[in-house]
């Protein structure tokens, strides 16, 4: 019965004429996307071979990453009807919480005499488990004050983005921008055994990327899996489309969008854990740059579908990949100039798509049970 009442409220997610919608818009990426290499090679004189290519993809998985993960957090969320503007706070708190508990425990456990590389190992554990578990904590925050209270969410979201810049950076300028000793530095790249031999997909999936990465590659298949293929996943679609059908047939309304918004904001953290534990290994404050929101534009791009929105990371990522190379081959170029590359592709893809997705129909309307 809750299959039939998802069907009926989002009926563009099936049908011939969505089908064929998707297969026009993967078209118009591929062609798009082939046109636009071919004039990036010649920016920078046809010197993109084919391993440059095979390198260049690689490195669009890794930038996509933090990207990806905003996402996701954004679907798990707004498939439960619960709006997250906050999600580039909850970032920027756990790339803070990560850095600071990798440093400040790699340093404890080496003063105790544990040899640097184990401790460095166990140090960069603990500074994962510490961001996923402070950005949890602000997605509860959110969570109660937007299903307890029914406060507007985007207000909520927004509060929640100046709360995280406030206190990360008290806590930068109070305790990590001072003289302090060297940390553990980043996760180390590594290959996955066997799938990494296999020809070109090997080399762009399974080879040199860093845990993070590989971590987003299964959320991808898992999250997707969850929503489509499970009946937490129906209980959740459920929610987001009609809340009231979904109370009246048992499913708790709260407890689903409590749990689905806890979950995002896990995955956020996870996604701030990129920029101190695999990206850099320094905190800076605002070093997130917007990729929350980006984020929540590649789910719109996806139609709030993990394998959708993880195309759009891509989009992103390949964005910031080019803008490296170009500056690598022509340092003549200016450099604002490639950088704002990422941000005009994703206005394109934004202006392009965003008007033909369809949110979930409760999407943003907080719910009282009567």
């Amino acid at each position: 019965m809750a299959n039939s009442m998802i069907r009926k409220s989002a009926p563009n997610q099936v049908g011939f004429s969505a089908k064929a919608r998707q297969w026009v818009t993967a078209v118009f990426v591929v062609v798009g996307l082939v046109a636009a290499f071919l004039i990036f090679n010649a920016v920078i004189g046809g010197k993109c071979d084919s391993h440059c290519v095979i390198g260049m993809l690689n490195q669009t998985l890794r930038y996509a990453a933090p990207v990806a993960l905003a996402a996701f957090c954004g679907i798990m969320c707004e498939r439960a009807a619960v709006v997250n503007i906050g999600i580039e706070g909850m970032m920027l708190m756990g790339a803070m919480v990560a850095y600071a508990a990798n440093l400040f425990s790699f340093v404890a456990m080496k003063s105790a005499g544990l040899d640097p590389a184990t401790a460095g190992e166990v140090s960069r554990v603990l500074a994962l488990v510490a961001a996923i578990a402070a950005s949890g904590l602000l997605a509860l925050l959110h969570a109660f004050v937007s299903i307890r209270f029914r406060a507007d969410q985007i207000i909520s979201g927004t509060v929640i983005n100046i709360l995280a810049i406030g206190i990360t950076g008290y806590f930068y300028r109070q305790f990590l921008s001072q003289d302090i000793p060297a940390g553990p530095g980043t996760f180390p790249p590594f290959d996955i055994p066997l799938l990494a031999q296999i020809p070109v997909i090997g080399a762009i999936f399974f080879s040199g990327q860093k845990p993070i990465v590989y971590l987003m590659l299964i959320l991808t298949v898992a999250i997707h899996f969850v929503l489509f293929y499970t009946p937490w996943g129906l209980r959740t679609r459920a929610v987001g489309e009609n809340p009231r059908a979904a109370d009246t047939l048992g499913i708790d309304v709260y407890r689903v969008r409590y749990i689905n918004v806890f979950v995002g904001g896990l995955i956020a953290g996870l996604g701030g854990a990129w920029f101190t534990l695999e990206a850099v290994d320094v905190f800076n404050p605002l070093m997130t740059n917007g990729l929350g929101f980006i984020g929540l534009a590649a789910m719109i791009f996806g139609s709030w579908a993990p394998i959708g929105a993880w195309v759009g990371a891509l989009i992103f990522g390949l964005g910031s990949t080019v803008t490296t190379t170009i500056s690598i081959f022509r340092p003549d170029i200016p450099s604002q100039l490639p950088q704002m590359l990422p941000y005009i592709l994703t206005m394109i893809v934004l202006a392009g798509f965003v008007g033909r997705a369809v949110p979930p129909a409760a999407d943003g309307q907080p719910y009282e049970k009567q």
